[in-house]
């Protein structure tokens, strides 16, 4: 039996929908769940209720947990003895900018590797495709109301976005794989390319122009940042996620290719399942 955690979340929703198979749902919120319309028993468990999951997770042989992976110690001591995991993490593990973020990535990574069990714990990088994701829907909103685009750097660091459709592949690939260790992969889109680009595929995908790129500091940006909180017009966009800007995200894919079996899907591609 396969028990899916986080299956009311955008990742977990759209995994249990394109899964072929029976499963339980593991949510904290009932209604949540049923809103979804997705006929499937669900079980109630918050992941901080060792008790209340342990009987959520009774009898699972397969798990996959969509929830941060901060809570790998949780669901590692609370899961059946002989069950095996996939996990989703975060290429934000990688990142030189400490976050609570990325800090509980690398500390529940650093469990599953100590814990010896089997499964999969894939880092996705930027995903986007998802019903309800704020990426680059968030993106094309700014662009809509701004004949410029303000980068750090003029957006040269690259981002290798992935479709929420090839990471839901790669969650049913590592299910179904048969290794008796645990393993760490990193699932990522085909190839990396400059924010600037990324930000005019958006701009072409959404129907726009691509925006004139104005080049400006990252520490003046992250100083305005503020700003978009109080502009109704505009997202709203944090310090952080200026400073992400300014750091290369280009992974190697080649196990997800290989060992999962996925190929990812272009970036344009991708784009044109998201806003079509």
């Amino acid at each position: 039996m396969i028990a899916i955690l986080g299956a009311s979340g955008r990742s977990g929703a759209t995994l249990c929908r394109a899964l072929h198979q029976p499963f339980r749902a593991v949510v904290r919120d009932a209604a949540k769940w049923q809103a979804l319309g997705i006929p499937a028993p669900h079980a109630l468990a918050d992941l901080t209720d060792p008790a209340a999951l342990a009987k959520a997770l009774a009898g699972a042989d397969t798990i996959i947990s969509c929830a941060h992976a901060r809570h790998i110690p949780a669901i590692l001591t609370a899961a059946p003895d002989e069950a095996r995991f996939v996990f989703i993490g975060s290429t934000r593990r990688h990142s030189r900018w400490p976050d609570a973020h990325g800090d509980g990535v690398r500390a529940g990574e650093a469990a599953f590797l100590a814990s010896g069990r089997a499964g999969t714990l894939l880092h996705p990088t930027m995903i986007y495709g998802a019903e309800g994701e704020d990426n680059v829907r968030r993106l094309a909103a700014l662009m809509r109301r701004l004949p410029v685009l303000p980068l750090p750097g003029g957006g040269a660091s690259l981002v290798q976005p992935i479709h929420q459709d090839d990471v839901t592949r790669s969650i049913i690939a590592a299910a179904t794989r048969r290794n008796t260790a645990p393993e760490v992969n990193i699932i990522a889109g085909p190839e990396p390319l400059p924010y600037h680009a990324f930000c005019a595929a958006v701009a072409r995908a959404a129907g726009l122009a691509p925006r004139l790129v104005l080049p400006l500091s990252a520490g003046l940006l992250m100083a305005l940042s503020p700003l978009t909180r109080a502009l109704p017009f505009l997202p709203r966009i944090g310090a952080e996620e200026i400073r992400r800007l300014t750091e290369d995200k280009s992974f190697d894919i080649t196990a997800m290719r290989e060992t999962l079996g996925v190929t990812p899907i272009p970036l344009a591609e991708g784009l044109r399942r998201t806003f079509s």
